[in-house]
C-alpha cells in the first residue's frame, strides 16, 4: 500500500434505498422514533468455522460503525452482540445405507473450553480492537448458550403449534423443517432431518423421534429447561432468535446481516406473517464482496478448488490472519473502508467487487498525523468541564470494552459535534463510586458540584447493576480544544 494523502473517491449510482434517506443509520430511525428504546443492540453472528474472510470482518466492522453512529444520532446506549454460531458443523459424514447426512457441530466436536479457544484466536482480539476504536460495548454468546436459555426454547416450543404453516417458507422446496437434535452418545445428528419427526407437543413442551446412524432411534425431550440440545438450521434459528429479540421492549436489536441475506430475509418475513402479533425487527443488510463473476466471494469454493481467485483479492481478504500488520492496524484498515462506505448510503447499500475493494485500498492513505483514540459520549455539563481542563478524573464501569485501557491511551470525548482528545494519565479501580469519589477527591471528577450531588447524578446513569461491575477513574489530561 501507498501512503498517498489524495482522497479515495467512491463511485456509486443511486438506488431506491438511499434516495430515501440522508445517512444509512437512518435505517433504524423509524423503530426507535416509535419505540423509545432505551438501548440499542446491533446483532451480528458468525459461523466459528476458521479464519474470517473480509465479507465476515465488513459485516462486524459496520455493526460497530453503526452502532456509534446511531448512539451520537440518536442519543441511545448502543452494543454489539456477537453471536458465536458453534453449531456449524465440524464434520460431515455420509449414512452408508441411506447416504443421508450427519453432521457433528463445533460445540460437540471441541467443548466448550475449545470453543472459546476459537473465537480467542480469531475474534476477541478484532472485538476488543473495534470496541476501542469506535467506543463501543459487545457481548459475546455462544448459540450452544443462546439455545439452552429458556426464553429461546419457550420461544421455539411457542412456534411449533403453527409447524404445518411455517415449515413451508423455512423449507419451501420440501416442507422437511431441519430441527437437528444431536444423538446423546455421540452429538451426531442427521444434517436434514429426515427422520427426525415430532411426537407431541403442547404447554409443557415437545417430543421428538430421530434416528443415529451409530446408536439408533433415539427420542429427544425438549422444553424450557431439558438439556437436550436444539440445533435449528439458519433460517429456523433466525426466526425464533428475532422472535424473542422483538419481545423485548427495552433493548431494540438491530439486525446487522450481509447483503446475501436479504434473499433470505423473504422466507423468515414470510414465516413471521404465518405467526401472530409480532413483526420482524429492522434489518441492515452489508455490503457484499463479490468476484468478477458478480457471484458473492466463496473461500470455500477458491479453498477446494472449484474458481480460482478473482482479480484483486488478496490473500487477506480471504483470511484476515495474512493481513501484513497487527490486529489494530487491520482494524484501522477496516474501519477506514467501511467509514468510506457508510459516508453516504449509496456507497454503503451496494455490493462491491474484490478487484474494486483491491483499488480502494491500495489508495488509503496509510500514514496519518492523528491518534488512535477511543470515543467516549458525555453531557453537556461534563465535556465543557473536560474541554477547559477543569475536570481531571472521569468516572466509568468496568464495561469489557475499558478492561485493556492503560496510561498512555487516548480518549476523545463527544458532545455533539465538539470533541476534546485527552490522553491516560492513570485508571484507578474501585469497589463502589463512594469509595472513588473519596479517594479521588470530588473536585477532580467535578469541580463545579458538591460530593453528594455528584454521587445522586452517577447513580443516576449507572443502576445498582452497572456498579456492580467495579467503576473506573480514569485520570486525563487535556491534549486539544473542542474542535
Amino acid at each position: 500500500m501507498n501512503s498517498t494523502t489524495e482522497t479515495v473517491e467512491l463511485i456509486s449510482p443511486n438506488n431506491v434505498l438511499a434516495n430515501a434517506m440522508l445517512r444509512a443509520v437512518d435505517m433504524v430511525r423509524p423503530r426507535i422514533q416509535a419505540t423509545s428504546p432505551d438501548r440499542v443492540a446491533f446483532c451480528v453472528g458468525t459461523q466459528i468455522n476458521g479464519a474470517p474472510h473480509l465479507g465476515t470482518s465488513l459485516v462486524q466492522t459496520a455493526a460497530f460503525l453503526l452502532a456509534k453512529q446511531a448512539k451520537r444520532t440518536f442519543g441511545v446506549d448502543t452494543i454489539v452482540r456477537f453471536g458465536a454460531l458453534d453449531n456449524a458443523p465440524h464434520d460431515i459424514r455420509l449414512d452408508p445405507e441411506t447416504h443421508h447426512a450427519y453432521q457433528q457441530t463445533y460445540f460437540h466436536a471441541l467443548g466448550t473450553d475449545g470453543v472459546d479457544d476459537l473465537i480467542g484466536k480469531y475474534y476477541r482480539a478484532m472485538f476488543d480492537s473495534l470496541a476501542d476504536a469506535t467506543g463501543v460495548d459487545y457481548e459475546i454468546e455462544t448459540y450452544t448458550a443462546q439455545q439452552a436459555d429458556p426464553a429461546f426454547r419457550h420461544e421455539f416450543l411457542a412456534t411449533l403449534g403453527r409447524l404445518e404453516q411455517i415449515r413451508w417458507p423455512l423449507a419451501p422446496s420440501h416442507g422437511q423443517v431441519h430441527i437437528r437434535l444431536p444423538c446423546p452418545d455421540c452429538g451426531w445428528a442427521e444434517k436434514r432431518a429426515e427422520r427426525t419427526r415430532l411426537l407431541r407437543t403442547g404447554s409443557g413442551g415437545a417430543d421428538f423421534a430421530a434416528v443415529c446412524t451409530d446408536h439408533g432411534d433415539y427420542n429427544a425431550a425438549i422444553t424450557a429447561d431439558t438439556g437436550a440440545y436444539l440445533d435449528l438450521a439458519t433460517l429456523y434459528r433466525n426466526l425464533v432468535k428475532e422472535r424473542l429479540a422483538v419481545r423485548d421492549h427495552i433493548t431494540l436489536s438491530v439486525m446487522v446481516k450481509g447483503g446475501d441475506w436479504a434473499y433470505g430475509c423473504q422466507l423468515v418475513d414470510e414465516a413471521f406473517a404465518q405467526l401472530p402479533s409480532l413483526a420482524p425487527p429492522p434489518r441492515v443488510f452489508t455490503p457484499m464482496v463479490l468476484t468478477d463473476t458478480g457471484a458473492k466471494l466463496s473461500k470455500s469454493l477458491i479453498r477446494d478448488g472449484k474458481v480460482a481467485a478473482p482479480p484483486g483479492a488478496r490473500p487477506w481478504m480471504l483470511d484476515i490472519t495474512a493481513w501484513d500488520g497487527d490486529v489494530d492496524s487491520f482494524i484501522d484498515a477496516m474501519v477506514w473502508l467501511v467509514s468510506k462506505m457508510l459516508a453516504d448510503p449509496k456507497h454503503f447499500y451496494r455490493s462491491y467487487t474484490t478487484a474494486e475493494l483491491d483499488r480502494i485500498m491500495t489508495a488509503r492513505p496509510t500514514t496519518t498525523t492523528g491518534v488512535r483514540a477511543r470515543e467516549m459520549n458525555l453531557y453537556r455539563r461534563y465535556f465543557d468541564l473536560v474541554a477547559n481542563g477543569t475536570k481531571t478524573i472521569e468516572v466509568r464501569v468496568c464495561y469489557p470494552n475499558l478492561r485493556t485501557l492503560k496510561a498512555g491511551d487516548h480518549i476523545r470525548f463527544i458532545c455533539g459535534r465538539d470533541d476534546a482528545l485527552t490522553r491516560v494519565k492513570r485508571v484507578a479501580r474501585y469497589a463502589s463510586f463512594e469509595e472513588l469519589l473519596d479517594t479521588e477527591g470530588p473536585e477532580h471528577v467535578n469541580p463545579t458540584s458538591p460530593r453528594d450531588q455528584q454521587l445522586a447524578n452517577i447513580r443516576r446513569i449507572y443502576g445498582p447493576e452497572k456498579e456492580a461491575l467495579g467503576v473506573l477513574a480514569i485520570e486525563i489530561e487535556l491534549l486539544n480544544a473542542p474542535a
